[in-house]
């Protein structure tokens, strides 16, 4: 019986949500071509938006992607090495080493440098 009424409550907000987002739609007039051009001020794109990028800045996402785990993890790290002592430093040590050979990979491959 539970189970029912939670499939009756979900039938129904689905139905409004749909509803709310239907509404509006419905009274508002259809935009021209050019306002639905996505740049440019209505006019045509010359290339495609992924050509303009070169391929290192891909490399240095990956390595700021690194650091910002690293922080993410080393955050709640902070809490718990002051419960467990001993093995949440040494947790700690195994996971920057892991992320030190990755930069230090990086490092040797030349990301570093912008030309």
């Amino acid at each position: 019986m539970e189970l029912f009424a939670l499939l009756i409550i979900l039938i129904v907000v689905l139905g409004a949500g749909l509803l709310v987002q239907w509404l509006p739609m419905r009274h508002q007039p259809r935009p021209r071509w050019s306002q639905r051009v996505p740049f440019l001020g209505g006019g045509t794109p010359d290339s495609h938006a992924w050509s303009r990028y070169h391929v290192r800045y891909y490399s240095m996402t990956l390595l700021l992607i690194a650091f910002e785990m690293e922080m993410m993890f080393m955050y709640p790290w902070a809490v718990v090495f002051v419960e467990t002592g001993k093995k949440a430093m040494m947790e700690m040590g195994m996971f920057l080493a892991i992320l030190s050979v990755g930069i230090v990979y990086a490092w040797r491959e030349g990301v570093f440098k912008w030309q």
